[in-house]
């Protein structure tokens, strides 16, 4: 990577902004996560998180030991999890003079590019004050489908499309793609020569695996912006990733032909 970029889209994973069992928020990783984030914000990147936890949030309200597995019951623990979600990020950016915006979409809102405009002059508008970090999920308590087969995984790559960001990054429980070796790969140039070792099996509480992140990875690689996958509990290297360091797998941008 040639230059610092400027406009990086951050994807929070369920399993890092969660404790083992899954059913509660782990405060000490979103005073983390939110500090390495303000830390990008103080030099000068416009940052937006594409955030999970809002089923885990509305369970520790509901005194859930488990997800639920009915439709309207985890509806009502998102709808009532993404406020108190939103709560947490507005308490902790707040100390480092930051505020907050959300946004929740539905993939309806990529269909067309009217809806995609009012998206993207929505998220325009509230970077430019410099001092606001969005922080994006999907409507969950009204998007069946999404509940059912989406992720956050391509909401973010989507979302970095969308955005001409100049970085994603997809922070899990994982430092990155491993190869067959079981070693890290710190580079990928071409995503056909990996997708095969992905692994399929994804964490108890999360919606997507390695599998969708790769899917993610290759609509912004083909977008020409480059993407990382990162380990979130190591928030501490956030500023190294987007200066080309850090613990990762990163995938080099490969736009497509226009046809």
């Amino acid at each position: 990577m040639q230059q610092t970029p400027r406009k990086v889209v951050i994807k929070f994973g369920s399993g890092i902004l969660t404790r083992r069992d899954g059913v509660a928020l782990d405060d000490e990783q979103f005073e983390k996560l939110t500090r390495a984030v303000a830390g990008l914000v103080r030099k000068g990147m416009a940052c937006t998180i594409v955030s999970s936890g809002a089923a885990a949030a509305g369970m520790m309200a509901f005194r859930l030991d488990g997800r639920p597995t009915d439709l309207s019951t985890l509806q009502a623990c998102c709808a009532v999890g993404q406020a108190r979600l939103m709560h947490f990020y507005e308490t902790l950016f707040r100390q480092f003079d930051l505020k907050v915006a959300q946004i929740l979409l539905t993939y309806a809102d990529f269909q067309t590019p009217q809806r995609g405009a009012y998206v993207r002059n929505t998220l325009d508008k509230l970077l430019s004050f410099g001092d606001v970090v969005p922080i994006i999920n999907e409507n969950d308590s009204v998007a069946v489908e999404e509940l059912k087969f989406g992720d956050n995984d391509e909401l973010s790559s989507r979302l970095a499309v969308l955005a001409e960001a100049d970085l994603l990054i997809l922070l899990t429980s994982v430092d990155g793609l491993k190869g067959p070796d079981g070693e890290i790969i710190p580079t990928v140039a071409d995503i056909d020569q990996v997708v095969g070792f992905a692994n399929p099996e994804k964490g108890a509480f999360s919606v997507g695996g390695m599998v969708t992140k790769l899917q993610a990875v290759r609509t912004a690689v083909s977008a020409g912006i480059p993407a990382i996958i990162a380990a979130g509990h190591r928030p501490e290297q956030l500023e190294a990733l987007v200066e080309g360091g850090g613990l990762c797998t990163r995938f080099f941008p490969h736009p497509q032909p226009v046809s």
